[in-house]
């Protein structure tokens, strides 16, 4: 997990401060966004092992960030932090992709240890679809 780059997105600046603070020290390499079009914009110029976005913000929703992440990048792994998910928050959250939740405050150990899930889980989804890409190639070469 050390070394890691993770995208850390929420509104609440001191918080996000913190906690990146907090995962640097443990060797992850974190970027912030204030809002889900800078983490969108951001998550397009390159790539991250894991996606710790807010569910709740002003202006573009965590869910509606969330759909566009998936739909410009499906092998990306997000996990929503929230203060307060409905059921349907969450159900809609896990159908539309997103690898967990973790609930404000956040417990560094158990973000740590999600964070740790969805590196490797993008790590399975990329090979796969690399493996994917190979066959074709091959599949289309007249050997």
């Amino acid at each position: 997990m050390s070394g890691d780059r993770v995208l850390l997105v929420d509104d609440e600046e001191e918080f996000t401060r913190a906690l990146a603070e907090r995962m640097e020290a443990r060797g992850l390499r974190v970027e912030t966004a204030a809002d889900g079009e800078a983490a969108v914009a951001r998550a397009a110029a390159r790539s991250f092992d894991a996606i710790v976005l807010d569910l709740s913000m002003p202006g573009l929703s965590g869910i509606e960030t969330l759909r566009r992440l998936r739909e410009s990048s499906p092998e990306v792994q997000v996990i929503l932090l929230t203060g307060h998910a409905t059921v349907q928050t969450g159900v809609e959250a896990m159908r539309l992709g997103a690898l967990d939740f973790v609930e404000k405050p956040a417990d560094l150990e158990q973000l740590l240890e999600r964070i740790g899930e969805a590196s490797a889980r993008k790590a399975i989804l990329v090979e796969r679809r690399a493996a994917e890409e190979i066959k074709e190639i091959l599949a289309k070469k007249p050997w």
